[in-house]
């Protein structure tokens, strides 16, 4: 419109529009994926942009797994009596000796939740994800469904979800749980599915949500059913309208067979497959989750060079975020309850990078273009562009993707003042400050705010 509308029926039409959103959002959403992916995605999750995955549970005891396997498989691969899991097995603890013998050995007595959360804080992440049961059914906290299969009646006997999430809130964070749909070795799953899902499946969501609220609720082992059988539908309305949870509580897309990328509210992309499919993740709803190694849980047979580094780390984050997506990086602690030191110092490092330069991570969302090249990563808020260089760009950073307005100005994250500026027929020229490692304000990558471009 060329003209603008008179203050009075401005206020009177943004006042009905406010209305009609509240009236929207206080409608209870319908148990249809119609209704429910209607839902918008909480702001303050595609704020967020980074968190931590932890894979505990009886399986950081054995804590094994082929180099190309996850650890906490290894229940699962026990049953290939020609597959290297077993041989190990065999080996190590004796052909008589049952994955349920771990159990009593997982007593996390070194656990300290208040110095994870404060590990947390540092590392610059806002969210964690716990896995409150893997596909082994064990529990994290007092189900009463897996009587005598969680860590208050056996292993630690202590509430590791309530504990944890009581420390990571008050440092500020947010919390929810990872939630396995499916369970091995379940006999009522095994035999009839239905009642499984009746019986054991819903009341444990159920319970998990009403005694903590989380924040995130993140199931898995989706893949065997149909969302129909699960039940799903039925659980995110009342999860939306009836539940405790907090109104802002956000879900992922692993709620049957086909939904991935296609229902819920964020895609779960693993280990790559960004660019795949139409759905969830081509309207940057995504958050790919990763482990520093390859494994989710702690691997004893991985070593060194099987873990990234904090460079690689850190250019997978803001690969994740210059694509509008999260990046949900996992961490594998011990049996005992410690974290890996080589896990905590990436944290530390990342978390460290991010003190300098969150500006162009937190809030962000992706711009017109995500790259430039291999070695330039684009993000954008607040009409300021930030171009993000995987290397140390020399004496001048050219950039061919922004073009220049009136008033265009640069500035490097971490660096007094502003830089040298000027609109080139090969693109934006950006004299880089002349900085020693001394003086250097990181390191793994290098933040230029560009204002005033198109």
């Amino acid at each position: 419109m060329s003209k603008l509308l008179p203050v009075v029926l401005l206020a009177a039409v943004s006042a009905a529009a406010l209305a009609g959103s509240a009236a929207a959002q206080d409608a209870p959403y319908e148990a249809t994926w119609e209704s429910l992916d209607a839902r918008p995605m909480p702001a303050w999750f595609a704020d967020a942009k980074f968190g931590i995955f932890i894979h505990w549970g009886v399986y950081s005891v054995p804590a094994w797994g082929p180099k190309t396997r996850y650890a906490e498989w290894y229940w699962h691969d026990m049953q290939k009596k020609d597959g290297e899991t077993w041989a190990f097995h065999v080996e190590t603890h004796g052909e008589d000796f049952q994955y349920q013998d771990f159990a009593p050995l997982f007593k996390a007595e070194l656990f300290d939740p208040a110095e994870w959360a404060g590990i947390f804080r540092r590392s610059g992440a806002k969210y964690i994800v716990l896995t409150s049961k893997h596909h082994e059914g064990f529990c994290l906290w007092p189900s009463q469904e897996s009587w005598n299969w969680n860590s208050v009646d056996v292993g630690p006997h202590r509430d590791l979800c309530g504990d944890l999430i009581e420390a990571v809130r008050a440092e500020g964070l947010r919390m929810g749980f990872y939630y396995s749909l499916y369970e091995w070795f379940n006999p009522v799953y095994n035999g009839d599915v239905e009642r499984y899902v009746d019986e054991h499946m819903l009341p444990q969501m159920k319970d998990l949500v009403q005694r903590y609220k989380p924040d995130i609720v993140w199931p898995d082992g989706e893949w065997g059913y149909p969302a129909e059988v699960w039940r799903s539908a039925e659980f995110l309305a009342w999860l939306y309208n009836e539940s405790d949870a907090p109104k802002d509580v956000v879900v992922n897309d692993r709620w049957g067979k086909g939904c991935r990328n296609q229902h819920g509210g964020f895609a779960t992309p693993e280990y790559g497959h960004i660019d795949k499919g139409e759905g969830l993740i081509q309207k940057g709803r995504f958050e790919e989750c990763q482990g520093m190694g390859h494994s989710f849980g702690y691997n004893r047979n991985e070593n060194v060079d099987n873990y990234r580094s904090s460079t690689e780390l850190l250019h997978l984050l803001i690969d994740n975020v210059s694509r509008g997506g999260n990046l949900l990086l996992d961490i594998g602690p011990t049996a005992d309850g410690r974290i890996p030191v080589i896990m905590q110092q990436r944290l530390i490092d990342m978390g460290q990078w991010l003190e300098v330069n969150g500006d162009a991570i937190y809030g962000t969302r992706a711009w017109r273009e995500h790259a430039e090249g291999e070695r330039i990563r684009y993000t954008a808020k607040d009409g300021a562009v930030y171009a993000i260089c995987f290397d140390w760009p020399g004496t001048e950073l050219v950039l061919s993707t922004p073009k220049a307005r009136e008033g265009v100005a640069a500035t490097m994250l971490g660096v007094e003042g502003g830089l040298e500026v000027r609109a080139g027929e090969d693109g934006l020229h950006i004299a880089v400050p002349a900085l020693t490692p001394g003086n250097a304000p990181c390191a793994h990558a290098y933040v230029f705010k560009l204002t005033n471009v198109e």
